[in-house]
Protein backbone atom coordinates (compact mmCIF):
# COMPACT_ATOMS: atom_id res chain seq x y z
CA UNK A 1 0.00 0.00 0.00
CA UNK A 2 3.06 2.25 0.56
CA UNK A 3 3.11 3.20 -3.02
CA UNK A 4 -0.28 4.89 -2.90
CA UNK A 5 0.02 6.15 0.66
CA UNK A 6 -0.47 9.87 -0.61
CA UNK A 7 -4.29 8.63 -2.15
CA UNK A 8 -5.67 7.72 1.18
CA UNK A 9 -8.61 9.04 1.81
CA UNK A 10 -9.06 11.11 -1.03
CA UNK A 11 -11.82 10.02 -2.42
CA UNK A 12 -13.56 8.85 0.71
CA UNK A 13 -17.37 9.47 1.26
CA UNK A 14 -17.66 10.75 4.52
CA UNK A 15 -15.22 12.15 7.01
CA UNK A 16 -12.73 9.90 8.99
CA UNK A 17 -14.96 9.96 12.44
CA UNK A 18 -17.77 8.84 10.91
CA UNK A 19 -16.63 5.65 10.00
CA UNK A 20 -14.66 4.90 13.15
CA UNK A 21 -17.70 5.34 14.63
CA UNK A 22 -19.22 2.80 12.90
CA UNK A 23 -16.30 0.29 13.15
CA UNK A 24 -16.36 0.72 17.27
CA UNK A 25 -20.29 0.18 17.08
CA UNK A 26 -19.12 -3.00 14.75
CA UNK A 27 -16.45 -4.14 17.23
CA UNK A 28 -19.34 -4.29 20.14
CA UNK A 29 -21.84 -6.28 18.21
CA UNK A 30 -19.08 -8.82 17.24
CA UNK A 31 -18.05 -8.94 21.05
CA UNK A 32 -21.21 -9.72 21.98
CA UNK A 33 -21.99 -12.06 19.37
CA UNK A 34 -19.10 -14.21 21.26
CA UNK A 35 -16.46 -13.96 18.43
CA UNK A 36 -12.84 -12.31 18.00
CA UNK A 37 -13.52 -11.24 14.53
CA UNK A 38 -15.98 -11.31 11.86
CA UNK A 39 -14.98 -11.53 7.89
CA UNK A 40 -17.31 -9.03 6.40
CA UNK A 41 -18.04 -10.35 2.92
CA UNK A 42 -21.28 -8.11 1.54
CA UNK A 43 -20.20 -5.01 -0.40
CA UNK A 44 -22.94 -3.04 1.44
CA UNK A 45 -21.36 -3.38 4.72
CA UNK A 46 -17.65 -3.39 3.38
CA UNK A 47 -19.24 0.06 2.41
CA UNK A 48 -20.76 1.00 5.48
CA UNK A 49 -17.40 0.21 7.66
CA UNK A 50 -15.09 1.71 5.24
CA UNK A 51 -16.30 3.72 2.04
CA UNK A 52 -14.41 0.77 0.26
CA UNK A 53 -16.81 1.26 -3.61
CA UNK A 54 -15.85 -0.04 -6.73
CA UNK A 55 -17.50 -1.24 -9.68
CA UNK A 56 -15.37 -4.39 -9.87
CA UNK A 57 -16.88 -5.52 -6.55
CA UNK A 58 -17.66 -8.72 -8.38
CA UNK A 59 -13.48 -10.06 -7.75
CA UNK A 60 -13.52 -11.62 -4.04
CA UNK A 61 -13.17 -8.85 -1.29
CA UNK A 62 -13.01 -8.79 2.46
CA UNK A 63 -13.06 -7.00 5.67
CA UNK A 64 -11.10 -8.22 8.83
CA UNK A 65 -13.04 -6.36 11.26
CA UNK A 66 -11.36 -7.81 14.69
CA UNK A 67 -12.47 -6.86 18.07
CA UNK A 68 -9.31 -5.38 19.09
CA UNK A 69 -7.07 -3.75 16.82
CA UNK A 70 -7.92 -2.25 13.20
CA UNK A 71 -9.33 -3.59 9.89
CA UNK A 72 -7.36 -5.16 7.77
CA UNK A 73 -9.04 -5.24 4.36
CA UNK A 74 -8.24 -7.49 0.91
CA UNK A 75 -8.79 -6.71 -2.49
CA UNK A 76 -7.96 -7.59 -5.99
CA UNK A 77 -4.65 -6.09 -6.91
CA UNK A 78 -6.08 -4.03 -9.35
CA UNK A 79 -8.36 -2.43 -6.79
CA UNK A 80 -5.54 -1.47 -4.38
CA UNK A 81 -4.82 2.13 -5.57
CA UNK A 82 -8.73 2.34 -5.65
CA UNK A 83 -9.36 1.26 -1.85
CA UNK A 84 -6.58 3.46 -0.66
CA UNK A 85 -8.55 6.12 -1.75
CA UNK A 86 -11.95 6.09 -0.93
CA UNK A 87 -11.32 4.36 2.77
CA UNK A 88 -8.95 5.65 5.43
CA UNK A 89 -7.71 2.16 6.14
CA UNK A 90 -4.35 1.99 6.59
CA UNK A 91 -4.03 -1.77 6.13
CA UNK A 92 -5.21 -3.10 2.91
CA UNK A 93 -3.68 -5.98 1.08
CA UNK A 94 -3.93 -7.17 -2.16
CA UNK A 95 -3.82 -10.76 -4.08
CA UNK A 96 -2.99 -10.86 -7.56
CA UNK A 97 -4.86 -12.42 -10.55
CA UNK A 98 -4.24 -16.17 -10.44
CA UNK A 99 -4.06 -16.44 -6.84
CA UNK A 100 -6.73 -18.05 -4.81
CA UNK A 101 -8.19 -15.30 -2.68
CA UNK A 102 -9.34 -18.30 -0.05
CA UNK A 103 -5.79 -18.97 0.76
CA UNK A 104 -4.75 -15.66 0.70
CA UNK A 105 -7.91 -14.64 3.48
CA UNK A 106 -6.69 -17.64 5.47
CA UNK A 107 -3.27 -16.74 5.64
CA UNK A 108 -4.36 -13.27 6.89
CA UNK A 109 -6.33 -14.48 9.67
CA UNK A 110 -3.41 -16.96 10.95
CA UNK A 111 -0.87 -14.14 10.44
CA UNK A 112 -3.25 -11.84 12.15
CA UNK A 113 -3.63 -14.50 15.16
CA UNK A 114 -7.49 -14.72 14.43
CA UNK A 115 -8.15 -18.77 14.29
CA UNK A 116 -11.94 -18.90 14.19
CA UNK A 117 -13.86 -15.79 13.05
CA UNK A 118 -17.16 -15.31 12.23
CA UNK A 119 -17.91 -15.22 8.45
CA UNK A 120 -20.65 -13.69 7.01
CA UNK A 121 -22.09 -16.21 4.47
CA UNK A 122 -25.55 -14.65 3.08
CA UNK A 123 -24.12 -12.38 0.99
CA UNK A 124 -24.17 -12.42 -2.90
CA UNK A 125 -20.60 -13.06 -3.42
CA UNK A 126 -19.94 -16.11 -1.05
CA UNK A 127 -20.61 -19.21 -3.23
CA UNK A 128 -21.11 -22.16 -0.97
CA UNK A 129 -17.87 -23.89 -2.73
CA UNK A 130 -16.11 -20.27 -1.81
CA UNK A 131 -17.49 -20.72 1.63
CA UNK A 132 -15.75 -23.98 2.10
CA UNK A 133 -12.32 -23.31 0.04
CA UNK A 134 -12.17 -20.78 2.86
CA UNK A 135 -12.96 -23.35 5.79
CA UNK A 136 -10.76 -26.21 4.43
CA UNK A 137 -7.60 -23.20 4.25
CA UNK A 138 -8.36 -22.24 8.04
CA UNK A 139 -8.52 -26.39 8.51
CA UNK A 140 -11.63 -25.91 10.00
CA UNK A 141 -15.08 -28.14 8.64
CA UNK A 142 -17.00 -24.78 8.82
CA UNK A 143 -17.01 -21.48 9.72
CA UNK A 144 -19.36 -19.44 12.40
CA UNK A 145 -22.11 -17.26 10.07
CA UNK A 146 -22.14 -13.70 11.33
CA UNK A 147 -24.08 -12.63 8.60
CA UNK A 148 -27.02 -11.56 11.05
CA UNK A 149 -24.29 -9.26 12.91
CA UNK A 150 -23.95 -5.50 11.40
CA UNK A 151 -27.71 -5.62 9.84
CA UNK A 152 -29.27 -3.84 13.22
CA UNK A 153 -26.36 -1.39 12.92
CA UNK A 154 -27.03 0.17 9.68
CA UNK A 155 -31.26 0.08 10.24
CA UNK A 156 -30.94 3.98 12.07
CA UNK A 157 -29.19 6.41 9.99
CA UNK A 158 -26.66 9.02 11.08
CA UNK A 159 -26.95 12.45 10.59
CA UNK A 160 -24.16 11.97 7.30
CA UNK A 161 -26.46 9.44 6.12
CA UNK A 162 -29.46 10.96 6.01
CA UNK A 163 -27.96 14.06 4.22
CA UNK A 164 -26.49 11.75 1.24
CA UNK A 165 -30.53 10.20 1.31
CA UNK A 166 -31.98 13.60 1.16
CA UNK A 167 -29.42 14.27 -1.73
CA UNK A 168 -30.01 11.09 -3.24
CA UNK A 169 -34.15 11.81 -3.28
CA UNK A 170 -33.58 15.38 -5.07
CA UNK A 171 -32.16 13.36 -7.99
CA UNK A 172 -34.56 10.78 -7.62
CA UNK A 173 -37.62 13.36 -8.37
CA UNK A 174 -35.65 15.10 -10.96
CA UNK A 175 -35.38 11.87 -12.76
CA UNK A 176 -39.30 11.13 -12.56
CA UNK A 177 -40.37 14.57 -13.54
CA UNK A 178 -38.26 14.49 -16.26
CA UNK A 179 -39.52 10.32 -17.43
CA UNK A 180 -43.48 11.98 -16.83
CA UNK A 181 -43.06 14.81 -18.92
CA UNK A 182 -41.03 12.56 -21.98
CA UNK A 183 -44.72 10.31 -21.84
CA UNK A 184 -46.43 11.12 -24.81
CA UNK A 185 -48.05 8.85 -27.73
CA UNK A 186 -45.38 7.38 -29.96
CA UNK A 187 -42.73 8.42 -27.71
CA UNK A 188 -40.51 4.94 -26.84
CA UNK A 189 -40.26 3.19 -23.37
CA UNK A 190 -36.12 3.99 -24.60
CA UNK A 191 -37.05 8.04 -24.56
CA UNK A 192 -38.50 7.83 -21.25
CA UNK A 193 -35.88 6.18 -19.29
CA UNK A 194 -33.09 8.26 -21.16
CA UNK A 195 -34.88 10.86 -20.00
CA UNK A 196 -35.27 9.70 -16.40
CA UNK A 197 -31.08 8.64 -16.24
CA UNK A 198 -30.21 12.06 -18.20
CA UNK A 199 -31.61 14.27 -15.75
CA UNK A 200 -31.13 12.13 -12.41
CA UNK A 201 -27.23 11.94 -13.51
CA UNK A 202 -27.00 15.53 -14.25
CA UNK A 203 -28.74 16.11 -10.99
CA UNK A 204 -26.28 14.91 -9.56
CA UNK A 205 -26.51 10.82 -8.91
CA UNK A 206 -24.38 8.61 -8.72
CA UNK A 207 -24.30 5.28 -10.83
CA UNK A 208 -27.53 3.41 -9.65
CA UNK A 209 -27.72 0.08 -7.97
CA UNK A 210 -30.97 -0.61 -9.94
CA UNK A 211 -31.67 0.36 -13.44
CA UNK A 212 -34.92 2.44 -13.33
CA UNK A 213 -38.07 0.63 -13.94
CA UNK A 214 -39.90 1.69 -17.05
CA UNK A 215 -42.76 -0.34 -18.87
CA UNK A 216 -46.06 0.45 -20.60
CA UNK A 217 -48.86 -0.68 -21.93
CA UNK A 218 -49.86 -4.53 -21.04
CA UNK A 219 -46.20 -4.86 -19.92
CA UNK A 220 -47.05 -2.20 -17.16
CA UNK A 221 -48.88 -5.46 -15.47
CA UNK A 222 -45.74 -7.43 -15.25
CA UNK A 223 -43.61 -6.18 -11.99
CA UNK A 224 -40.47 -5.38 -12.48
CA UNK A 225 -40.32 -5.30 -16.31
CA UNK A 226 -38.51 -2.25 -17.78
CA UNK A 227 -38.02 -0.62 -21.35
CA UNK A 228 -37.46 -2.36 -24.27
CA UNK A 229 -38.14 0.05 -27.15
CA UNK A 230 -42.23 -0.48 -27.24
CA UNK A 231 -43.97 2.77 -28.64
CA UNK A 232 -46.75 4.34 -26.03
CA UNK A 233 -50.34 4.41 -27.56
CA UNK A 234 -53.47 6.19 -26.54
CA UNK A 235 -55.14 3.99 -23.54
CA UNK A 236 -51.57 2.64 -22.29
CA UNK A 237 -50.13 2.83 -18.38
CA UNK A 238 -47.57 4.05 -17.88
CA UNK A 239 -45.00 2.65 -14.72
CA UNK A 240 -41.92 4.62 -13.72
CA UNK A 241 -39.67 4.05 -10.85
CA UNK A 242 -36.20 4.88 -10.09
CA UNK A 243 -33.60 4.71 -7.05
CA UNK A 244 -30.80 7.45 -7.50
CA UNK A 245 -27.99 7.75 -5.53
CA UNK A 246 -25.15 10.28 -3.75
CA UNK A 247 -22.34 8.00 -2.05
CA UNK A 248 -24.13 5.07 -2.48
CA UNK A 249 -26.66 5.72 -0.88
CA UNK A 250 -30.29 5.83 -2.26
CA UNK A 251 -33.99 6.71 -2.59
CA UNK A 252 -36.29 5.36 -4.61
CA UNK A 253 -39.87 6.96 -6.22
CA UNK A 254 -42.34 5.29 -8.18
CA UNK A 255 -45.16 7.42 -10.05
CA UNK A 256 -48.12 6.18 -12.55
CA UNK A 257 -49.05 7.92 -16.13
CA UNK A 258 -51.78 7.24 -18.60
CA UNK A 259 -51.96 7.91 -21.73
CA UNK A 260 -55.18 9.29 -23.02
CA UNK A 261 -58.71 8.72 -20.78
CA UNK A 262 -57.99 5.61 -18.37
CA UNK A 263 -60.69 3.02 -17.49
CA UNK A 264 -62.92 3.58 -14.48
CA UNK A 265 -61.45 0.42 -12.70
CA UNK A 266 -57.67 1.98 -13.20
CA UNK A 267 -59.05 5.11 -11.72
CA UNK A 268 -60.57 2.94 -8.72
CA UNK A 269 -57.86 0.75 -8.22
CA UNK A 270 -55.33 4.16 -7.95
CA UNK A 271 -57.53 6.21 -5.71
CA UNK A 272 -57.34 2.42 -3.84
CA UNK A 273 -53.41 2.56 -4.14
CA UNK A 274 -53.16 6.31 -3.03
CA UNK A 275 -55.47 5.76 -0.15
CA UNK A 276 -53.41 2.72 0.81
CA UNK A 277 -49.86 4.78 1.21
CA UNK A 278 -51.64 7.21 3.19
CA UNK A 279 -52.66 4.67 5.91
CA UNK A 280 -49.31 3.45 5.90
CA UNK A 281 -47.66 6.34 6.03
CA UNK A 282 -49.67 7.42 8.80
CA UNK A 283 -48.95 4.05 10.70
CA UNK A 284 -45.37 5.34 10.84
CA UNK A 285 -44.32 6.19 13.98
CA UNK A 286 -41.96 5.33 16.49
CA UNK A 287 -42.76 2.81 19.07
CA UNK A 288 -44.88 0.51 16.58
CA UNK A 289 -43.82 -2.55 14.90
CA UNK A 290 -42.75 -2.78 11.07
CA UNK A 291 -45.56 -4.73 10.38
CA UNK A 292 -48.48 -1.83 11.70
CA UNK A 293 -47.89 0.19 8.26
CA UNK A 294 -48.52 -3.04 6.27
CA UNK A 295 -51.60 -3.98 7.94
CA UNK A 296 -53.32 -0.16 7.73
CA UNK A 297 -52.53 -0.60 4.01
CA UNK A 298 -53.74 -4.09 3.26
CA UNK A 299 -56.87 -3.03 5.05
CA UNK A 300 -57.64 -0.29 2.90
CA UNK A 301 -56.72 -2.81 -0.23
CA UNK A 302 -58.90 -5.38 0.95
CA UNK A 303 -61.77 -3.14 1.79
CA UNK A 304 -61.62 -2.08 -1.59
CA UNK A 305 -61.72 -5.52 -2.60
CA UNK A 306 -58.46 -5.31 -4.36
CA UNK A 307 -56.62 -7.80 -2.17
CA UNK A 308 -55.22 -10.13 -5.26
CA UNK A 309 -53.89 -6.83 -7.00
CA UNK A 310 -51.52 -6.24 -4.17
CA UNK A 311 -49.78 -9.18 -2.73
CA UNK A 312 -46.72 -7.94 -1.56
CA UNK A 313 -44.69 -5.92 1.20
CA UNK A 314 -45.72 -2.15 1.84
CA UNK A 315 -42.48 -1.17 2.10
CA UNK A 316 -38.66 -2.07 2.97
CA UNK A 317 -35.67 0.05 4.19
CA UNK A 318 -32.98 2.12 2.07
CA UNK A 319 -29.69 3.12 2.40
CA UNK A 320 -26.54 1.47 1.14
CA UNK A 321 -26.99 -0.03 -2.02
CA UNK A 322 -24.67 -1.71 -4.69
CA UNK A 323 -26.27 -3.73 -7.48
CA UNK A 324 -28.22 -5.96 -7.97
CA UNK A 325 -30.97 -4.10 -5.46
CA UNK A 326 -31.32 -0.25 -4.72
CA UNK A 327 -33.17 -1.46 -1.03
CA UNK A 328 -31.92 -2.72 2.00
CA UNK A 329 -35.33 -5.23 2.32
CA UNK A 330 -32.76 -7.64 3.75
CA UNK A 331 -32.41 -4.92 6.70
CA UNK A 332 -35.98 -4.03 7.40
CA UNK A 333 -38.95 -4.69 5.75
CA UNK A 334 -42.73 -3.30 6.59
CA UNK A 335 -44.71 -6.46 6.16
CA UNK A 336 -47.06 -9.14 8.56
CA UNK A 337 -44.96 -10.70 10.93
CA UNK A 338 -41.76 -7.85 11.05
CA UNK A 339 -41.95 -7.35 14.40
CA UNK A 340 -38.58 -4.99 14.77
CA UNK A 341 -39.74 -1.35 16.64
CA UNK A 342 -39.96 1.76 13.97
CA UNK A 343 -37.46 4.38 15.78
CA UNK A 344 -36.42 7.59 14.78
CA UNK A 345 -33.63 7.49 11.74
CA UNK A 346 -35.29 4.80 9.59
CA UNK A 347 -35.84 5.20 6.15
CA UNK A 348 -38.42 3.59 4.14
CA UNK A 349 -39.53 3.34 0.25
CA UNK A 350 -43.26 2.45 0.23
CA UNK A 351 -44.48 1.62 -3.34
CA UNK A 352 -48.10 0.81 -2.58
CA UNK A 353 -49.21 -1.03 -6.05
CA UNK A 354 -52.53 -2.30 -7.44
CA UNK A 355 -51.92 -4.84 -10.59
CA UNK A 356 -54.23 -5.74 -13.35
CA UNK A 357 -51.21 -9.22 -14.08
CA UNK A 358 -50.63 -8.02 -17.61
CA UNK A 359 -53.20 -5.58 -18.19
CA UNK A 360 -51.61 -2.60 -16.03
CA UNK A 361 -49.87 -1.23 -12.86
CA UNK A 362 -50.97 1.90 -11.38
CA UNK A 363 -50.07 3.14 -8.03
CA UNK A 364 -47.31 5.93 -6.67
CA UNK A 365 -44.40 5.58 -3.62
CA UNK A 366 -42.68 8.06 -0.98
CA UNK A 367 -39.07 7.06 0.49
CA UNK A 368 -39.46 8.54 3.95
CA UNK A 369 -37.10 9.53 6.94
CA UNK A 370 -38.96 8.49 10.54
CA UNK A 371 -38.89 11.29 12.50
CA UNK A 372 -39.70 11.62 16.26
CA UNK A 373 -43.44 11.89 15.09
CA UNK A 374 -43.89 10.27 11.96
CA UNK A 375 -43.03 9.55 8.58
CA UNK A 376 -41.55 12.57 6.39
CA UNK A 377 -41.70 12.25 2.32
CA UNK A 378 -38.47 12.98 1.05
CA UNK A 379 -40.45 14.17 -2.14
CA UNK A 380 -42.85 17.03 -3.31
CA UNK A 381 -43.67 15.30 -6.36
CA UNK A 382 -47.77 14.85 -6.88
CA UNK A 383 -48.71 11.04 -6.38
CA UNK A 384 -51.82 11.29 -8.31
CA UNK A 385 -52.00 9.44 -11.79
CA UNK A 386 -50.32 11.93 -14.59
CA UNK A 387 -52.53 12.08 -17.70
CA UNK A 388 -50.89 12.55 -20.91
Amino acid sequence: MHEFADLRGCDASFAKEEFAGRQNRARAAIRNAGHEALVVTGPENIYWLTGRQTAGYFAFQALIMPVEGEPTLLVRQLELAGSVANTWLEDIVAYRDGEDPAAVLAHLLKERRIPRPAIELDGWFVSPLLAARIAERMGVVSMPDGSSILSPLRTIKSAAELAAIRLAAGYTEAGLAAGIAACAAGTDENAIAAAMLDAATRAGSEVMAMEPLVSSGPRSGLPHMTWRRRKLEDGDAVFLELAACHARYHAALMRSVWIGSPPIEARRMMDCALKALDAALAAIRPGVSCAEPHAAAQRVIDAAGYTAAFRKRIGYSMGVAFAPDWGEGALLNLFTGSDTVIEPGMVFHLPATLRSYGVWTVGASETVIVTATGAEPLSTLPRNLTIR
